[in-house]
């Protein structure tokens, strides 16, 4: 199985974790070995850590790969990927490291699996520099599920900076290919609702002031919608440690959905937590992509793979979505278009159409 070795440059573009996550499930779905080099080599503290080794290694365990180099502040990793098989897996990053981005590098992969999968996934569920898991669940999953599969996402635990501790399992059954998806008409916003939460020794009383200092400053801008946010206490048997954040979805009359969010951190008030999600919600609809600064990029991978050609409008493209698109283009040789939106209603925006020719990737289990 093992052919010529492609080398990955991981010091490029976005140049940390998002480039080995992208490059090493690609090499598994497409049988490459691949070498990455410079990993995060920019980045104050460079090299593997911790979060990218436990990605790493669930990958390998995902297709009884083989693994080289791969130690905590290593910047070359080698991998020959095997057959992917089904069943249970586990990841545990030890640390606050995101679940979600360990759902991120395994989920492409296990849908080309021999039979259903059970990812096992632990340490944060709510963490800085990452979706949260209600993100994952309340826009991720709905707009993904229509490449034509679906996922079932359990939160057992949740967890925070610092401590992690939080768990989430993911079940999901093989597809023979992708369906590839259209998601360029964004329509009109229909419904505004979120959820802000507190956990641990944190007061309610900081959930109810991020919520409504998200209200005031949504409704300057959009007068004519209920906004919904519910505060939440999360209950003591289903969070480990302490935190808050918020998280706001806009939907609209054509199933969209974009989303502001934001954590709480020591000595940030609660209203300048619950602004600052307003104001990122209230940036992604403003630019008339149908979706949102960071669901462009997770989007990719599934692009590239799909039997046919996926078109989605987004507003600026960002620097995770150019990675992904280039190493999509060098390792599957998937074919994108980024194009400015010609529709007369964007001519005074930023939006673009991502175009992509996906590669029709065929179990080859089922």
């Amino acid at each position: 199985m093992a052919g010529q070795r492609v080398e990955v440059d991981g010091g490029i573009m976005e140049g940390g974790g998002q480039i080995l996550r992208v490059s090493t499930a690609l090499s598994c779905l497409l049988g490459l070995p691949v070498r990455v080099q410079k990993i995060r080599a920019g980045r104050s503290t460079p090299g593997l850590r911790p979060q990218h080794l436990s990605g790493l290694e669930m990958i390998r365990d995902l297709c009884d790969g083989q693994l080289e180099g791969a130690e905590i502040g290593s910047t070359e990793i080698r991998f020959t990927p095997e057959k992917i098989k089904g069943g249970i897996h586990t990841a545990d990053t030890k640390t606050a490291g995101s679940v979600c981005l360990l759902m991120q590098v395994s989920m492409p992969c296990v849908l080309f699996a021999a039979f259903p999968s059970e990812l096992r996934l632990k340490g944060g569920t709510n963490a800085e520099m990452a979706p949260q898991i209600d993100y994952t669940e309340m826009v991720f999953k709905p707009i993904v599920e229509k490449f034509g599969f679906r996922f079932n996402c359990d939160i057992k635990m949740r967890g925070y900076y610092p401590k992690g501790g939080g768990e989430v399992i993911v079940r999901m059954s093989p597809v023979k290919q992708l369906n590839p998806i259209n998601l360029t008409d964004r329509g009109s916003v229909t419904k505004i609702y979120g959820r802000a939460f507190v956990a641990g020794v944190l007061p309610f009383k900081v959930a109810k002031e991020m919520a409504s200092a998200a209200v005031r400053c949504i409704r300057k801008e959009i007068r004519d919608l209920y906004v919904n946010i519910q505060p939440v206490q999360e209950p003591k048997d289903q969070a480990f440690g302490s935190g808050n954040g918020i998280i706001i979805i806009a939907e609209t009359s054509t199933g969209c959905l974009l989303a502001g969010s934001s954590l709480g951190k020591r000595g940030v008030n609660a209203d300048k937590v619950g602004i600052e999600a307003a104001e990122m919600l209230l940036a992604n609809l403003r630019h008339g992509g149908a979706v949102d600064e960071y669901l462009q990029d997770q989007l990719i991978i599934f692009m590239a793979l799909a039997n046919g050609v996926s078109r989605i409008k987004t507003g600026p493209v960002t620097l995770h979505t150019q990675t992904a698109i280039h190493f999509a283009e060098q390792l599957a040789k998937a074919q994108f278009t980024v194009k400015k939106s010609e529709n007369e209603d964007d001519a005074s925006k930023d939006t673009y159409i991502i175009e992509c020719q996906g590669i029709g990737m065929t179990n080859p289990h089922l």
